[in-house]
């Protein structure tokens, strides 16, 4: 049991039919259902009954990303992230709407508009994701033959995120009248052009919606290289981040809090929330006979792909049960560098071949896999929690919509027994049940 009042966070990443790249072939999953409204509103339902803080879908531009190896053989169709979690906030009630949206491939006003839109359909669930996108294979869908550098990126992403952030509060809270009477509509002295003008963006404003039911949805960053272990301190409410050991995530929980200070901002500001890939069994046998059946379902091609995919290098022509062949520095990469630079590690520190690294990652993705009883799995995420690894996690379910039942019926009510995670939502709003405070709006602490 746990000796504070303080519970852990939990996302549920859904990606269909599961996050295992074999999953659309395991005898429990739904995989003729990947394009099918009623298969999500059932899984965010689900996950609303678990009580989890937020449902979060995953985004990317590309097919294939850097390899067409295996295209055949994954899962490579997904809805377009606004246009489903608008519907699903009809048909939900308390649990967050998240989703990625890449500030490479897009313009912070269309961002900001679309946010704010979700917010108050959903009265105030909506999350927003911040990427950098980080294939060639995306570029090429935008009409750019050459993909922007990494350092580039992540200092576009932070002037988006500034110019997203002031679009949504050029509207002040009190700036809606709506007077029939007097003829006024709005109060035009709370309503402010943001006129931003610097390197990536020059936007006047305001917004054409009034400031989201939030102030600001909650926003999430996700990379954890340099570049964005900063822009996450200077931006973020919540990272979302894959780690293999408890020190590894220590040290990066240690890394990133320390960096709050400096952009004025305190330790509670910021939850950190790695992606765990739970294996649930009512035994231990269960639970292996679960991961042994995944691991024989992979298509040899479609593993590779996914492994060349996540390294920015085509593996293809290199023997399946030889090791991996000499990488570029991880300077030299242009794509997602700390996803690179956690599976070279893990695959030198264990002497992984080929094979044996993508059966490793084929679910978690190079995020952390636990196996075991629903004790088991709870042992694990209260010892990461306990120990100043994460404030929460973000839930990969190996195939849907059993891997997601598995969790919320089974480890849930555990970590419940251990006063570990709610038994009723706080709030009403994703940011109320985070423990966020609501962002002071910039334009009336200087017009007010």
């Amino acid at each position: 049991m746990s000796n504070t009042n303080r519970q852990l966070k939990l996302g549920a990443f859904f990606m269909i039919p599961g996050h295992h790249v074999a999953a659309w072939r395991y005898p429990d999953s739904s995989a003729d259902k990947v394009l099918k409204f009623n298969f999500y509103k059932n899984l965010a339902q689900t996950a609303e009954r678990g009580k989890f803080d937020m449902i979060f879908l995953a985004d990317g531009y590309a097919v294939g990303k850097n390899s067409i190896t295996g295209i055949g053989q994954t899962v490579t169709v997904r809805p377009e992230p606004f246009t489903l979690l608008s519907a699903l906030s009809a048909v939900t009630e308390r649990i967050g709407l998240a989703a990625t949206v890449s500030t490479t491939y897009n313009e912070p006003f269309h961002v900001a508009r679309k946010f704010a839109s979700l917010d108050y359909l959903s009265e105030g669930r909506s999350g927003w994701n911040v990427v950098t996108s980080s294939t060639q294979a995306e570029a090429l869908n935008f009409s750019s033959e050459n993909h922007l550098l990494h350092d580039l990126r992540y200092e576009r992403a932070a002037e988006f995120v500034e110019v997203v952030k002031k679009l949504w509060d050029s509207w002040e809270d009190d700036a809606l009248v709506i007077n029939k009477e007097s003829g006024i509509f709005s109060d035009n002295d709370k309503i402010h052009e943001v006129n931003h003008q610097e390197k990536w963006f020059a936007v006047k404003g305001p917004l054409n919606i009034a400031r989201p039911p939030q102030g600001h949805p909650v926003v999430i960053q996700a990379g954890s290289s340099e570049s964005g272990k900063e822009l996450a301190a200077q931006t973020a409410e919540v990272i979302f981040t894959a780690w293999q050991t408890l020190e590894e995530a220590q040290a990066f929980y240690k890394d990133v809090k320390g960096r709050l200070a400096k952009y004025g901002r305190s330790h509670d500001e910021l939850k950190i929330m790695p992606g765990i890939f739970p294996i649930i069994g009512r035994t231990e046998e269960e639970a292996d006979e679960k991961k042994a059946l995944l691991e024989d379902l992979i298509p040899p091609a479609a593993g590779v792909g996914l492994l060349s995919s996540m390294i920015g290098v085509d593996l293809s022509k290199h023997p399946l049960d030889g090791p991996l062949p000499e990488l570029p520095d991880v300077g030299q990469i242009n794509g997602g560098k700390s996803r690179f630079q956690l599976l070279r590690d893990l695959a030198e520190r264990e002497n992984l071949t080929i094979r044996q690294l993508y059966q490793r990652i084929a679910g978690a993705r190079g995020h952390k896999e636990i196996k075991g009883t629903p004790k088991q799995i709870a042992d694990q995420l209260e010892e990461w929690f306990e120990n100043d690894a994460a404030d929460g996690f973000n839930i990969m379910p190996p195939y849907l919509p059993g891997g997601l039942e598995d969790f919320v019926d089974l480890v849930i009510p555990e970590l419940q027994r251990r006063g570990l995670f709610r038994e009723e939502y706080e709030g009403k709003t994703l940011r109320e049940n985070l423990g966020l405070l609501r962002p002071v709006n910039q334009f009336s602490k200087v017009h007010g």
